[in-house]
């Protein structure tokens, strides 16, 4: 059996349903011929594409026993009318246009509108115009709710069908970010970077060794440097709190790509949307986060958020002396008690049972003071194949990346692990809060 989730039903540009809310309920109904416009965007005309059988079908209509009366029958809308407005006086009734010749002409039209790149004015109108992100800095997930992320989730969709369509969403065309990075990254960098370009915005770098941090610069002052030539500072630093403290020197908005094992709001945004994205729903789900949670500042942030649902079980397992810290319990236990916390030392069957998110992260090295501690640590739980076998047919496998041997490759192909899938949801994430950031609306 296949299982599927409708997030969201548009029709005539209007969106009827999202994510279980109804907001409308007087539009007439219809039918999706999404295919057949598809196809008539790269091939025949439409009055030929209407004739063809298969096309003809779909629409019900008879092509056997229809034939066209005449060319005036299926000329475009605008010359008809132009006709119509010249020879009016003159004019000899003319037949009823059969099912064939109206098919015709609304094609005719449809091909005609272009249909539009994104609906984000419609998105952020149904969150009653608030933009709670515009110009603020992203510091920690703590700073927003529920609905500031649902706000987040809808434009990240919409940044997702505009890519899909064009390529880009030129909403920020003439802004600049910095992207101040003082650890190394792959996906963070690169994810921000191309966010920043896909919404026609432009890009420049700096790190510790190319930056005035080598001769002996501060933060504040680098952030204060780099503010003077950007709309927007992106910031990884291996101190936590630092982004932080530099946030309140900046006078452009400063968005936290990582503070050492304190924080990364972005990641745990792109993680709940992936869950959403993957299997429909956050609430009432079984997240087993697992690895080196003591450091991790994914899975810091990430149970932060998921606080926020309901229903919400957190299973915590990690080496002896790599537990989740107390301070990350505390916050989820005060936002919303009703979530269970457990933590454990062993990946058991029964906690794979009943998992719906296996949440791996590898246990960072460079975190480590002892390598000998690292040794013992680092291979204590490794997903493979007969790992997989225990768990659910519906759930997934999640990683932050960069995997270190946690992740066996053979787990790639199933259609499980959403790690790489993780990945792209990263980028239209980032898109829409760059988008929400500089722009007050759509």
């Amino acid at each position: 059996p296949v299982r599927c989730v409708v997030h969201r039903v548009v029709m005539r540009g209007k969106t009827l349903f999202l994510d279980g809310k109804l907001y409308a309920q007087d539009t007439a109904a219809g039918r999706d011929l999404g295919h057949v416009l598809r196809a008539m965007s790269s091939g025949p005309s439409g009055k030929q594409f209407a004739q063809t059988p298969a096309v003809a079908g779909a629409l019900g209509i008879q092509t056997d026993s229809v034939r066209p009366t005449s060319a005036q029958a299926v000329r475009s809308p605008s010359v008809a009318i132009e006709a119509e407005t010249v020879d009016e006086a003159n004019a000899e009734p003319a037949d009823e246009p059969s099912a064939l010749e109206k098919t015709a002409l609304i094609t005719t039209r449809t091909i005609e509108r272009p249909l539009p790149v994104t609906r984000l004015a419609d998105v952020l109108a149904r969150h009653g115009n608030k933009n709670p992100f515009f110009m603020n800095h992203v510091l920690s997930v703590r700073q927003f709710t529920r609905d500031d992320l649902h706000l987040l989730f809808a434009v990240a969709q919409e940044m997702r069908t505009g890519v899909q369509r064009a390529g880009m969403v030129p909403l920020l065309s003439g802004r600049v970010m910095a992207s101040v990075f003082y650890e190394p990254s792959s996906r963070t960098a690169s994810s921000l970077q191309a966010a920043m370009l896909r919404l026609g915005g432009q890009v420049f770098t700096a790190s510790s060794e190319t930056s005035s941090v080598a001769k002996g610069e501060t933060l504040e002052d680098s952030v204060r440097t780099f503010g003077s030539y950007a709309d927007v500072i992106a910031l990884r630093h291996p101190q936590p709190g630092s982004v932080q403290g530099a946030a309140r020197f900046a006078n452009t908005p400063v968005i936290n790509a990582g503070d050492g094992v304190g924080e990364h709001p972005t990641q745990a945004m792109l993680d709940t949307f992936t869950i959403r994205e993957e299997l429909g729903t956050v609430n009432g789900l079984t997240v087993t986060l697992v690895g080196d949670l003591k450091n991790g500042r994914t899975v810091h942030s990430l149970a932060r958020v998921l606080a926020q649902y309901k229903n919400v079980t957190l299973n915590y397992v990690a080496p002896a002396g790599l537990g989740m810290p107390g301070s990350v319990k505390r916050d989820v236990a005060l936002r919303a008690p009703y979530v269970v916390q457990t933590e454990y030392s062993e990946l058991s069957d029964e906690i794979l049972a009943n998992t719906d998110v296996l949440y791996i992260t590898r246990v960072q090295k460079e975190r480590f003071d002892n390598l000998d501690e690292y040794e013992q640590a680092k291979s204590m739980f490794v997903v493979d194949n007969s790992l997989m076998r225990k768990c659910k047919r519906n759930m997934i496998v999640m990683h932050p990346l960069p995997r270190v041997g946690e992740v066996a490759p053979e787990v790639d192909t199933d259609q499980r692990a959403a790690y790489f899938r993780q990945m792209q949801y990263g980028m239209f994430v980032r898109m829409a809060l760059l988008a929400l950031v500089l722009c007050r609306d759509f």
